[in-house]
């Protein structure tokens, strides 16, 4: 018999997981990167969190800072920026974690199964061939190889050197 090991998920399963206040797409200050709330970047106009409750290992989530449900609702340059931030995460977890496909996908809306509904975001979900077996359809039960900080602080070297780049791009330090 073989173990999943989940420890992150208890607080959540026991119903014990602590309120956020606010949006889990505003997380406070102004911090690039910050392992709390596994905020793998953050700039004036795009953040990128790794899911606590991933569908699978490596699950992003690529949002708008500007709290915003539609996609209708973007403006020219978050739209840009959004699209740019989602090849940069598919090239890091292409990288980091090989792979053999990704699912990246927007519900709007409550009815489209959004869980939060009024902050647009993106979920970037790496898939392996066999990836998803009888653990996730007869007991509703998803198996995670790795643990989460683990995981965030694999991808943060990579955030961290886009987060370079950009200021350098955009020759803003705060960019």
């Amino acid at each position: 018999m073989k173990t999943i090991w989940t420890p992150w998920r208890i607080e959540h399963v026991r119903g014990e997981a602590p309120v956020l206040e606010g949006c889990l797409f505003e997380p406070p200050g102004n911090s690039s990167h910050d392992e709390t709330f596994l905020l793998l970047y953050r700039d004036r106009k795009v953040l990128v969190l790794l899911n606590r409750y991933p569908y699978a290992h490596g699950h992003l989530l690529v949002a708008p800072v500007r709290h915003i449900g539609c996609i209708t609702g973007l403006q020219a340059d978050e739209n840009q920026a959004i699209m740019e931030m989602l090849q940069a995460c598919v090239a890091i977890i292409k990288k980091r974690l090989s792979p053999d496909g990704l699912n990246i996908g927007c519900n709007i809306g409550n009815s489209a199964g959004a869980g939060i509904a009024d902050h647009l975001h993106f979920h970037l979900v790496p898939r392996w061939d066999g990836d998803h077996n009888f653990m996730t359809v007869l007991a509703d039960v998803r198996t995670i190889p790795e643990h989460i900080s683990a995981t965030f602080n694999q991808f943060l070297p990579d955030f961290i050197n886009l987060i370079s780049l950009n200021s350098i791009k955009h020759n803003d330090p705060a960019s």
